[in-house]
């Protein structure tokens, strides 16, 4: 009851001190209550006030950026960084720039970004950061200006022992480049400080699939668990950005048959398979809508955003077996879970950070299908990312095979962490409990070993 009772205060807390920061309260309330059964169990996390230190971010820096278009006006954007917690290591999560970007999806991501990092096993605190730009529809010129103003704020608060952003929706190689560049123009310093970086100046061959791969990695770990296996499985996936993209790369290597994937204007269901090479051809160098490789295939449907399903999502009425959630948050609906349920799936495994909405999980909980929450399944992205910063620090460069090696056995350390601390908890297959707990317990020790800092 004292456990409860504490963990309804400090959301209470929030609530009074993060108004309005919709995404960060659902996230805390998600883990928090999770907590209970560990909470019941050892006292001293209530004792040492670890709950109320751990939703406040250890620092959040906010600043303007203002960069000149190609019609030499200046614009203005808002820049962030939010570095939530460094206990076991330096901070580390991804830069996000994108127009939804604001205080409250920083620090949700951020806060996320702890317990995921924890969960790998390697020395990575937590932090997440970005912009309200958008770089669709802007020049190269226009994206190496905005990257070289928001590096020249921001490069005071980083470093490779320090904080270590990698990229995220909005922040791909490119962008990566180019705030590289201007880091190492302002400090002087070639250092491991991005992840991302290209493969001819410090980058990790496989880090791009990172997050597509070990996401399906996660999944086969799963079935497995409960002696079934991705092969022959039809898989619906959303989004189609390097996580998508690899993950239905990863599933034809699996023996799986992934039949869609979606972006903002709408999704495409291919019953026979998602032609891969033409949808990174479409994406990764046209950088088009999906509705040009509709165009081109005639066996495919076509379902515009304008035709979705009232508070749902046209790709999860999609029968299929396994479904891989990749685009972004609460993408997935009740709604979208109860149709998931009715035409069978068996497994929905997380992608994206949190695209899943409360009642949708709570009904997930009460089904039969099993759930992969994305703080666990997501995870190869920043656990490879750590491989870079290894690489980096050795002056090396790994093959592909010895990082998707390295890749494969973290997630399958993953799973086994979050799964064997459901069974210890006694809600086995819960890895919602298992992952928060596991990645909580980690992070909460660290700071009662270190002191009220």
């Amino acid at each position: 009851m004292q456990s409860k009772m504490r963990v309804q205060e400090v959301l209470q807390y929030i609530k009074q001190s993060s108004s309005g920061q919709d995404e960060f309260y659902q996230a805390s309330e998600e883990v928090l209550s999770s907590l209970l059964p560990l909470l019941e169990e050892n006292s001293k996390y209530l004792e040492h006030n670890i709950l109320q230190r751990i939703v406040v971010p250890e620092r959040s820096i906010i600043f303007r950026v203002n960069w000149v278009d190609d019609n030499g006006i200046i614009q203005t954007n808002v820049g962030y960084r939010v570095q939530f917690n460094s206990a076991i290591g330096p901070y580390k999560g991804g830069l996000r720039f994108h127009p939804t970007v604001n205080l409250g999806i920083v620090k949700f991501l951020g806060f996320e970004q702890i317990f995921k990092n924890a969960l790998t096993g390697l020395q990575i605190g937590g932090a997440k950061g970005g912009s309200n730009f958008d770089p669709k529809g802007k020049s190269d010129n226009e994206i190496m200006r905005f990257c070289q103003a928001f590096m020249s704020e921001l490069y005071k608060y980083i470093g490779n022992q320090k904080d270590v952003p990698a990229g995220d929706i909005g922040v791909g190689a490119r962008e990566i480049g180019y705030l590289f560049g201007q880091y190492k123009k302002l400090t002087g310093e070639f250092e491991g400080v991005l992840t991302g970086k290209g493969i001819n100046w410090g980058g990790s061959l496989a880090r791009k699939e990172a997050t597509g791969y070990g996401s399906v990695y996660f999944a086969e770990n799963f079935l497995n668990a409960y002696d079934k296996s991705l092969k022959d499985k039809k898989c619906t996936v959303s989004g189609s950005g390097n996580v998508a993209i690899y993950t239905i790369e990863k599933l034809y290597e699996m023996g799986a048959i992934p039949i869609s994937c979606s972006d903002s204007k709408g999704t495409i269901y291919h019953e026979k398979g998602i032609d891969l090479p033409k949808l990174k051809v479409i994406k990764e160098i046209h950088h088009a809508s999906l509705e040009e490789y509709a165009d081109t295939e005639c066996q495919c449907t076509y379902i515009p955003n304008s035709k979705y399903p009232k508070d749902g999502h046209a790709v999860w009425d999609i029968p299929c077996d396994v479904a891989f959630p990749s685009a972004t948050q609460n993408e997935l609906t009740l709604r979208d879970a109860k149709m998931l349920a009715s035409n069978g799936c068996i497994l929905i495994n997380e992608g994206a950070n949190m695209p899943t909405t409360p009642k949708a999980l709570d009904f997930i909980k009460q089904s039969d299908m099993l759930f992969s929450p994305g703080k666990a399944a997501n995870a190869g992205g920043v656990a490879t990312s750590q491989l870079e910063m290894s690489q980096n620090a050795s002056m090396t460069q790994w093959s592909f095979e010895e990082v998707d090696n390295k890749l494969r056995v973290i997630m399958q350390n993953i799973f086994k962490t979050a799964y064997d601390t459901s069974v210890k908890f006694d809600c086995e297959g819960d890895l919602v409990k298992g992952a928060n707990i596991a990645g909580f317990r980690k992070v909460a020790d660290s700071m009662i070993e270190q002191g009220a800092i």
